[in-house]
């Protein structure tokens, strides 16, 4: 079987996992949904900042509730998986196996990206039926699904990359907790940061994909302008974090 049978067959069994474990799946798809009803419920029916104007507070958070699923899927999720997977022996027993490494980094991330894909589809359906949020369309939701599929998969790459360096499973959650809430908060996801922010935040921001992967989300749903400079960034980081995790990662828990 060659590298590509493989990786579909491995993605296969990654997604029989995934559904059969049906708490984990509930609250994947409950997360984003929750703090899109919490957020609009806090701020009602008023209107925030958003470039020269001003937007209903549920159609800029829709958006940003797209970014946070696809992180939660593809960056938390995977991180935790990986993290409790190698502590468990799981990783050492495939790595045994005749399975090509790329196989296995494949499958991961193209089941991570399908679930996500499910995700976004939901959080839409529910933005568009519950607060009248208008979907993108023609060129503008071309340029979407761009920015998520390679967001998507820049965000799997880095949940393996980050996995690299947690030392063991009960750490997992800690850490990728205190990477990715701060930079949620200064990308703008939880709270909009209007057009004066403080300049140490926007630099932070800016640095780091989350504010960009907002910027395409936001650029389709809420008729910003759509950079391809955003979606460059963002892939970047992902070949920096797969490049990482393919040097570094670990099949076993490391001793001591």
């Amino acid at each position: 079987m060659n590298a590509a049978t493989l990786t579909l067959s491995q993605t296969k069994y990654a997604n029989k996992a995934y559904w059969r474990n049906p708490a984990l799946a509930f609250f994947a798809f409950v997360y984003p949904l929750m703090f899109l009803v919490i957020f609009t419920s806090i701020f009602r029916n008023a209107n925030v900042p958003f470039g020269t104007g001003r937007v209903n507070e549920a159609t800029y958070y829709l958006p940003a509730m797209v970014a946070l699923a696809v992180i939660t899927v593809c960056f938390n999720n995977v991180a935790v998986a990986i993290t409790i997977q190698r502590d468990a022996g799981v990783l050492k027993r495939i790595n045994g196996t005749p399975l090509p490494g790329v196989a296995f980094f494949g499958a991961r991330i193209l089941h991570a990206v399908l679930v996500s894909a499910l995700l976004v589809v939901i959080t839409v359906a529910f933005g568009h039926l519950f607060y009248n949020v208008a979907i993108p369309t023609g060129v503008a939701l071309l340029q979407t699904l761009v920015m998520l599929v390679v967001s998507a998969a820049t965000f799997c790459a880095l949940g393996f990359a980050i996995s690299s360096v947690i030392p063991n499973a009960d750490a997992s959650l800690p850490i990728v907790n205190v990477i990715a809430l701060p930079l949620l908060f200064v990308s703008g996801v939880f709270i909009p940061l209007g057009n004066n922010p403080p300049f140490w935040m926007l630099w932070v921001g800016r640095i780091f994909p989350i504010q960009h992967f907002l910027s395409g989300m936001q650029a389709g749903f809420l008729g910003g302008a759509f950079s391809w400079t955003d979606v460059l960034v963002v892939a970047a980081w992902g070949a920096a974090a797969l490049a990482f995790a393919i040097r570094f990662f670990r099949w076993e828990r490391p001793v001591g």
